[in-house]
């Protein structure tokens, strides 16, 4: 990774669906340089692949995080359940007193509030706490 590339990251991150001629165009190079650093960077797994975020609009419009404890050796069975809820987005381990951050979305009170039910009475889940996202200050994710 190079000026080039990280240049070539940042103007990709904004709109993914940027002709390459104005990427090259943007970026100073020739367009033939972009495609082979797009193409480089595809394999090298830097660039996953492209996606669409969804708009506000299309969001549900409450999110939520869960934090849970799980009991020794319980993990499998506990993603597994937590496999099957729609409602959840990300589910990611943690250090500390917590063993899993689990990303919820949910169309209304009354359905998260089922859901983290759901993972509360889930076998292999010891104790669960949740925190209700009110508003977005900053978000990065590209």
């Amino acid at each position: 990774m190079d000026e080039i590339d990280t240049k070539l990251l940042a103007a990709l991150s904004e709109n993914a669906r940027i002709p390459i001629s104005d990427l090259a165009r943007k970026i100073g190079i020739a367009r033939t340089t972009v495609q082979t650093r797009i193409d480089r960077l595809m394999e090298q797994g830097v660039i996953a692949g492209f996606t669409v975020r969804r708009g506000a609009a299309l969001r549900p419009p409450l999110q939520a995080t869960a934090l849970i404890s799980v009991e020794p050796r319980a993990a499998p069975a506990v993603l597994s359940r937590l496999k099957t809820l729609d409602e959840v987005e990300s589910v990611h381990t943690t250090s500390g007193r917590f063993d899993l951050l689990v990303t919820l979305s949910a169309q209304s009170t009354e359905r998260l509030d089922q859901v983290l039910d759901q993972i509360g009475e889930a076998r292999g889940v010891r104790s669960s706490e949740s925190l209700i996202h009110l508003s977005t200050k900053i978000e990065r994710r590209a």
